[in-house]
């Protein structure tokens, strides 16, 4: 378990590396990306998925992550249930 302060260290991580807006499916909005991320979780502007590059996406390596579309579909915790 992480603290508030590990947590938001990490948030800042996910951002700095992040892709989202490289993506066939971003919509420019006030979003910054990072959907991976479970305090940050689904787009709220983005509902066509036109293509994933997640898999692409330095974090995505880094983090150990599995799913995909995280900006329709949730973070990688909302997909695997937890």
């Amino acid at each position: 378990m992480m603290t508030p302060e590990e947590m938001e260290e990490k948030k800042k991580m996910v951002l700095s590396m992040c892709v989202c807006s490289s993506c066939p499916s971003w919509v420019a909005c006030d979003e910054k990306g990072g959907f991976c991320f479970p305090t940050i979780g689904k787009s709220k502007c983005i509902t066509e998925e036109k293509g994933c590059i997640c898999k692409n996406c330095p974090v995505y390596e880094k983090m150990d992550l599995k799913h995909m579309y995280f900006c329709t579909k949730g973070s990688e915790k909302e997909q695997a249930g937890m």
